[in-house]
């Protein structure tokens, strides 16, 4: 059994893809040929933004922003501590500060009621708020509503981490199209993924936009050997754009099978597990489809006995970032982000994609009953 299954995926595309990449091959663009527009148009009309930045990968599309806003030394950034270390990475990348916040137990969220103590708190050490980046964690949408008006009295722009949530929705406004700007992955374990590295930013604001194609190219002005600014190799590459394109023909209707998928694992599993929770008007990219267990020793013993019979389970994320040695600089201590730390102790996932069949579905969730 496959935590992810792309290779079945692959023979729904196999055919159009290969015609895609052999006219690729025949063509000769290999960097910035057409694939990579028709699909920057594509996405954009998907997600409901002016534009659409492709970039070489999700990281990528977080630091991107930070460099065209001239974050930099002597900057905080928050962001949550319960992620994957990129989101982090990238605040430091550029010189700047992480602060963060702790997340909801429920929705593993960014706690939109922490955020303002969290800017005075940064403000009070001397440092300058800048920015907010809230993740969209296993597939779900922050509270951009609540986040935003947050944001605007602090007076911090948002960076909408949507690397795990492209296809996700709140009252029918696309993930990618929250905040100033919106970044999301295209690594090939994300609902919409490439065969590579790959990912995309997405924004309403023109002049950002511009900033932006100019720093995935080096920082190139009206050419190439024109450089304005200090910029990045950050260029998607054709091929994995024309991936993206055929698996975007297909994404929606996964959309909705991952749907169908998460509501039989909850329907099956919730009273012996803390199910994911979707809070109205919120539709989940279902990423990921996590569960939380009465305690770590529980947590093993479930693991355990999914891989005594070939089941495939992860654990997303058994170190909160302000645990993490890189971060030790920051002066953060456990017990600082109870909630993060309690989610990291019981957290694991199951296989979750859109080419699950019913009896496995079934194994699993008897496996976890046993």
């Amino acid at each position: 059994m496959q935590f992810i299954d792309l290779l079945t995926q692959k023979e729904r595309i196999r055919t159009t893809l290969l015609q895609r990449i052999e006219g690729i091959l025949d063509s000769g663009q290999f960097i910035m040929g057409q694939e990579v527009f028709e699909l920057e148009s594509r996405l954009a009309s998907y997600v409901g933004t002016r534009h659409c930045v492709s970039c070489s990968s999700g990281t990528d599309a977080l630091l991107m922003p930070l460099l065209a806003k001239g974050i930099g030394p002597g900057d905080a950034v928050l962001t949550t501590p319960f992620t994957f270390v990129a989101t982090a990475e990238v605040i430091s990348l550029v010189g700047a500060t992480p602060v963060f916040v702790d997340v909801c137990p429920n929705t593993f969220n960014i706690n939109t009621d922490l955020v303002g103590q969290a800017i005075d708190d940064a403000a009070q050490r001397g440092l300058k708020p800048k920015a907010l980046i809230p993740v969209d964690l296993f597939g779900l949408p922050a509270e951009y509503e609540r986040l935003k008006a947050v944001a605007d009295a602090y007076n911090v722009w948002i960076l909408e981490d949507a690397a795990q949530s492209f296809g996700g929705s709140f009252r029918g406004h696309k993930t990618g199209s929250f905040g100033l700007a919106g970044a999301t992955s295209f690594f090939p374990a994300k609902p919409l993924g490439c065969y590579g590295d790959g990912g995309a930013i997405f924004t309403d604001d023109d002049d950002l936009a511009s900033l932006l194609r100019s720093i995935r190219v080096h920082g190139s002005g009206v050419d190439k050997y024109s450089n304005d600014r200090i910029g990045i190799n950050g260029r998607l590459d054709v091929i994995q754009a024309a991936v993206l394109l055929e698996k975007l023909s297909i994404f929606d209707d996964e959309l909705e099978v991952r749907q169908r998928i998460a509501d039989s694992y909850s329907l099956h599993l919730q009273e012996r597990f803390v199910v994911p929770r979707i809070p109205k008007h919120y539709r989940s990219a279902w990423a990921q489809y996590s569960l939380l267990a009465a305690s770590s020793l529980e947590r093993e013993q479930h693991i355990q006995a999914l891989q005594q019979e070939g089941i495939p389970s992860m654990i997303y994320y058994k170190i909160p970032l302000h645990l993490q040695k890189a971060y030790a600089f920051l002066g953060y201590n456990k017990g600082d982000f109870p909630v993060s730390e309690d989610l990291s102790g019981r957290i694991f996932s199951i296989p979750m994609h859109p080419y699950l069949k019913q009896e496995e579905i079934e194994q699993i969730c008897s496996v976890l009953l046993m």
